[in-house]
């Protein structure tokens, strides 16, 4: 900053506050009254500051000047080393800190951010009453500070409280209220308000409680409503100062105009409400109503209103207007649209806004000028309101009782009301349609709805068929199984029956015979025996004897084997077993006594796999299948192959397969090999129960499944697949 050469008077601002404003114009300010400006932004260097002398006045951010009680400005305003009046600045103004701040010494109480010209203003007042022992004529002060109110780019007033009138005003100050400053010196504060102000309340209570605060020493900002010299309101804010001049009782008055700020403060928060409509599902009409009143809000006398296009895509209604008069509005619905259908009609016809300053020489308002002039109506803006930039829903207009043409904020104004307006229409039309679909809908799930119950009765009745056939089907099914367990039995017992037959008809012949002989016999003893006659019977005896004794054998095995087709479980030892060591065992035995071909064994079973089973059925069961290998396998073979092998699966069972490379078994005899008595070598020693009783074995008491797979000349595989523990 600039130093002046010292003087008598101190001539130092000091600014302390820790954001960095932009203090150039301020310091140009203070510089035209011989002050220099000084920055710091800690507390302990404006102390440091401060005890160096040369300070006239300090400006204390309240974020540096202590604790609540403001520490740093009693120092400064009441040391014995340091004296200086103090302006407290604030980012965040309340009354609460503003008496605190005064209670700690503080000349003055300021907002953050501050406005360079009017900071200038209060300093110089305060160090003029602070710092000059006694004032200038009233002469030479009337002519410095005009000079410096003419030079103010704000709006400035000089008022003399004792005589309740103005003494000095600016130009700004005449463009801002609309009058000649002859006027304004005729004129008092109160005089140029409006009897009420915006909030109900007289101006003249406003103004009196503001001039008192004032007057006690405080720097009031408020608001208040003044009256353009054309009637129209005014809101500025006020910003009043005392001036402490001996024997007179003057204010210093700065007004600026805040009426576009709360124009635009209402505009946004009406559009919040209006999106809150919207959004809430309010009627569209009362929506539409809504935005036509925050519109007219925003300028002096204008009448808005909305026209929607019908689904015709021809003809308008008057949807909104609700400053306008109710026969004009009337007299707009069922119109086309068209290239000269006025401004609205325009509008939508051509899709772009459409500017009609005076409606009565306009040629488009030509067919339509009768319809506005009865109510006054000379201007008409409008705007299209389009979907997706191409669909036309309709139009917002602007009516004036003036000739005139849209300004750029006018412009604006309309651009703000389509959007909403299109927001608002888009989303009430979205509603129609989703009402129209979900009664759509209701109508289409009451028909399904129908044909379900419908269709359920249906099934109900099919169910209860089903229920009776069901019922029918079991008795059907038991009689079935009941013929089928006597037909199997009748069949059981003819196999028994044919195969015991012949080894006991071949022993009753035989000793049916020997009975005979043995009558001839006693004849012959006692008419005399011959040696030869004994000799011939005990020969012939010995040979029935053998006779006899081979079919008797024969049928007991048959019995045996009868015996064993039905194997029950609970005779049967249950054991923990590992397979490997029961295949080893059984194997050597069955290998030895194949006599017939070359037999190779091999046995390919996974280590430690132990099974919780009954090791007698299952070891009988793998000796039937190697048995019927080695008969029907390598019948007429000198040489085979069988292989033995186990795993455990994924599922937990085991898998257990004995395959080999005989003859193979046909497709026919295939399906039949788990038959009983069904054998390919009837006649020849074999019973056909083997794979019978191995079936029995393995899906009864093992608890498992047996698959067979063959293809003749390539040999057999028998899979069977177990479970590692067996059911109880």
């Amino acid at each position: 900053m600039t130093q002046l050469p010292p003087s008598g008077l101190a001539h130092t601002v000091l600014i302390a506050t820790s954001s960095a404003p932009d203090l150039s114009e301020l310091q140009r300010l203070l510089s035209q009254h011989g002050l220099v400006l000084h920055s710091v932004s800690k507390g302990d260097s404006v102390l440091s500051a401060a005890s160096q002398g040369d300070i006239a006045l300090v400006l204390l951010d309240v974020t540096l000047a202590g604790s609540a009680s403001f520490e740093l400005c009693q120092r400064l305003s009441q040391g014995a080393r340091v004296h200086a009046p103090v302006f407290l600045l604030s980012a965040i103004p309340s009354e609460d800190e503003r008496v605190r701040a005064m209670a700690a010494g503080a000349s003055h109480y300021l907002a953050l951010p501050f406005q360079a010209a009017a900071l200038a203003e209060q300093i110089v007042a305060q160090l003029g009453r602070d710092a000059a022992p006694a004032m200038p004529r009233l002469d030479d002060l009337e002519v410095n500070y005009h000079t410096m109110l003419a030079a103010s780019p704000d709006a400035v007033l000089l008022l003399d409280l004792e005589h309740n009138r103005l003494l000095n005003v600016n130009r700004c100050t005449c463009q801002l209220l609309g009058r000649t400053e002859s006027v304004l010196l005729q004129s008092s504060l109160l005089a140029l308000c409006p009897p009420l102000q915006a909030d109900g309340k007289s101006s003249a209570d406003r103004l009196a409680e503001q001039m008192a605060m004032v007057t006690a020493g405080d720097i009031r900002v408020f608001e208040a409503r003044f009256s353009h010299g054309s009637g129209r309101p005014i809101d500025c804010e006020l910003r009043m100062v005392a001036l402490d001049v001996p024997g007179r009782r003057l204010m210093h008055i700065r007004l600026a105009d805040v009426t576009q700020r709360k124009r635009a403060e209402a505009l946004r928060e009406g559009q919040n409400k209006l999106l809150e409509m919207v959004a809430g599902g309010a009627p569209l009409q009362a929506t539409l109503d809504q935005l036509m009143l925050l519109i007219e809000s925003q300028a002096d006398g204008v009448l808005c209103s909305m026209m929607l296009l019908q689904a015709d895509g021809r003809t308008v209604t008057a949807a909104a207007g609700p400053s306008l008069p109710p026969d004009y509005l009337r007299a707009l619905d069922g119109l086309a649209i068209g290239p000269g259908v006025g401004s609205c009609g325009t509008a939508m016809f051509r899709k772009e806004m459409v500017i009609v300053s005076d409606i009565q020489v306009d040629p488009l308002w030509a067919p339509y000028k009768q319809l506005a002039a009865p109510h006054g109506l000379r201007a008409c803006w409008s705007i299209p309101i389009l979907l997706d930039g191409d669909k036309v829903l309709g139009s917002f207009a602007m009516y004036y009782r003036e000739v005139r043409s849209p300004a750029a904020e006018d412009q604006r104004l309309i651009s703000v009301a389509a959007h909403l307006a299109g927001i608002a229409i888009v989303r009430a039309r979205r509603e129609e349609e989703l009402a129209r679909h979900q009664e759509r809908l209701e109508e289409q799930v009451a028909s399904r709805t129908a044909e379900l119950r419908k269709a359920k009765e249906q099934a109900e009745m099919a169910n209860e068929e089903l229920s009776t056939a069901l019922v029918n089907l079991s008795m059907t099914q038991d009689e079935l199984v009941r013929r089928d367990k006597l037909a199997a039995l009748g069949t059981l017992v003819a196999g028994v029956a044919h195969e015991l037959n012949t080894p006991i008809g071949n022993s009753l012949i035989m000793t049916t015979t020997m009975s005979e002989r043995l009558r001839v016999l006693r004849q012959d003893v006692e008419g005399g025996l011959r040696r030869s006659a004994l000799e011939q019977f005990l020969a012939q005896a010995a040979e029935a004897d053998e006779v006899v004794v081979r079919n008797l054998k024969r049928a007991a095995g048959l019995v045996d084997s009868f015996k064993r087709i039905a194997v029950d479980a609970a005779s049967s030892q249950r054991r923990r077993f590992l397979l490997d060591r029961l295949v080893a065992e059984l194997v050597v035995p069955l290998q030895a006594a194949v006599k017939h071909c070359e037999l190779t064994v091999i046995e390919d079973i996974a280590p430690n796999l132990e099974l919780d089973s009954y090791p007698g059925p299952l070891d009988q069961a793998l000796t039937h299948l190697f048995d019927n290998s080695v008969l029907h396998g390598f019948d007429g073979r000198t040489a085979g192959t069988i292989t033995i092998r186990a795993r455990p699966t994924a599922s937990g069972e085991v898998e257990l397969t004995l395959a080999d490379d005989g003859v193979g078994i046909a497709a026919a005899p295939l399906a039949r090999i788990y038959d009983p008595f069904y054998t390919t070598r009837l006649g020849h020693g074999s019973s056909g129960l083997g794979l019978y009783i191995t079936h029995n074995i393995i899906t009864g008491v093992l608890g498992g499944r047996i698959e067979a797979a063959s293809t003749a000349g390539q040999g057999t595989c028998f899979t069977l697949l177990l479970p590692a523990v067996a059911p109880r």
